[in-house]
């Protein structure tokens, strides 16, 4: 499995405190069936997204795993106007390694209404954006179809592995349910943030997702789709998204098949 969320790079934001917590992490994901980790520091107003110091931990980091799990570099990046002009100016400053994909985090209140034209303007420079979580995300719970547009007009999706198991409540776990019934997700992903509350652990919800939507799904998430883009490649083609009621229609007729 690939985690294209996690914040492992110590000292940085809200997620590991230091590099031994970082080992851990690593180690711990790399229990459980994780071969491929994003680091993804925040990037908004409480914490300086430096790309040189992100380097220089992300090697000190994989000089003590010790090849037990490869390392990349990304961002958690946070849609401000500062943070969106400075993308826009450099493009693969905040992409998952410097290639074309890139993690945008919306904040939890409010969403202005431009982003159809923010997200436009990434598509056009060259970056692909990846809306992170909003199963989380309480507008969006609110007002779905804006995230019907933005998958419409080139988007893609991934939400929190921990959202399928429990972690962020009911409301997250049907709304994830809902996407996923509908073809509306890219990605799982971890978004660990340390060992305990947030751990760095995907194989229950992979297995979770096997069992509910096939095991070629659960593939596709957490494995090819990751992988496509890690290495910055094309997405192979995805299923075709569906209606609330075509989504229904699947979920009954994969009930009674098992």
């Amino acid at each position: 499995m690939i985690d294209i969320h996690h914040h492992l790079l110590f000292g940085l934001d809200d997620g590991s405190k230091d590099i031994e917590t970082s080992v851990a992490m690593a180690e711990m994901a790399a229990a459980d069936g994780i071969t491929h980790v994003v680091c993804t520091p925040h990037a908004n107003a409480h914490y300086k997204f430096d790309p040189e110091v992100n380097r220089r931990k992300l090697v000190e980091l994989e000089a003590r795993v010790n090849g037990k799990i490869t390392l990349g570099l990304g961002c958690d990046f946070h849609l401000s106007f500062e943070n969106i002009d400075d993308a826009l100016k450099n493009p693969t400053k905040y992409t998952i390694n410097q290639k074309n994909y890139l993690l945008v985090e919306f904040a939890d209140l409010s969403i202005p209404q431009q982003m159809s034209q923010v997200f436009h303007d990434f598509l056009v420079s060259g970056i692909q954006p990846i809306i992170t979580h909003p199963e989380r995300n309480l507008t969006i719970q609110k007002t779905p179809t804006r995230l019907d547009e933005w998958i419409a007009g080139g988007c893609v999706v991934q939400i929190t592995a921990a959202s399928l198991t429990g972690r962020f409540g009911k409301a997250a776990i049907e709304f994830a349910h809902r996407l996923l019934r509908q073809n509306k997700v890219h990605f799982l992903a971890t978004d660990a943030h340390d060992l305990r509350s947030r751990p760095p652990k995907m194989k229950e919800a992979y297995d979770l997702v096997a069992k509910q939507y096939g095991a070629e799904t659960a593939e596709r998430l957490c494995v090819t789709n990751p992988g496509a883009a890690f290495r910055g490649e094309d997405f192979p083609p995805q299923p075709e998204v569906l209606s609330a009621e075509d989504s229904r229609k699947g979920f009954w007729s994969r009930l009674l098949r098992s």
